[in-house]
């Protein structure tokens, strides 16, 4: 997910991701409730880790779902982190009036761990409308980053 010209980063960062309480590492803590990626299980052993710093996503598609992740949790260390230096912002301006709800793999091509490029096709769901995206993803040092988007036509 990128953050030019999209619904989620628009303005500056939020007063409410520095107030919410934070795991070590700073990223937010939300480790009893479900990964707001979609897949199965709690946040801690989902994303949370790729967020954590103690795992690397293994595929281009647990990157994507890592990141829209990081948009929920509003984790800009980890957009940055995870954001090819060729493409990657200087900051990630968080909209604080959006509330994501959902997100859906609409297909991926390459992206494995047998890869060294991928493209993953998502909608993201917020309040009041989604985002259809095709995003690029390319390895950099054996770990996954995103490249850039196309916004599609929901």
């Amino acid at each position: 997910m990128s953050s030019r010209r999209s619904p989620k980063a628009r303005s500056k960062p939020s007063s409410r991701s520095a107030a919410r309480p934070s795991a070590p590492g700073g990223v937010p803590s939300r480790a009893a409730g479900p990964c707001p990626c979609g897949l199965p299980g709690p946040y801690e052993g989902c994303c949370g880790r790729f967020h954590a710093g103690s795992a690397g996503a293994p595929t281009a598609e647990a990157l994507m779902r890592s990141r829209y992740s990081a948009f929920v949790v509003e984790d800009e260390a980890y957009l940055l982190r995870t954001w090819h230096p060729r493409t990657r912002p200087t900051q990630v301006d968080f909209d604080p009036g959006m509330r994501w709800t959902g997100l859906e793999i609409l297909g991926t091509s390459e992206g494995s761990a047998f890869h060294t490029t991928g493209t993953v096709t998502f909608r993201a769901s917020f309040r009041g409308g989604s985002l259809h995206e095709r995003s690029r993803f390319e390895r950099v040092d054996g770990a996954w980053v995103y490249v850039d988007g196309e916004f599609l036509e929901s």
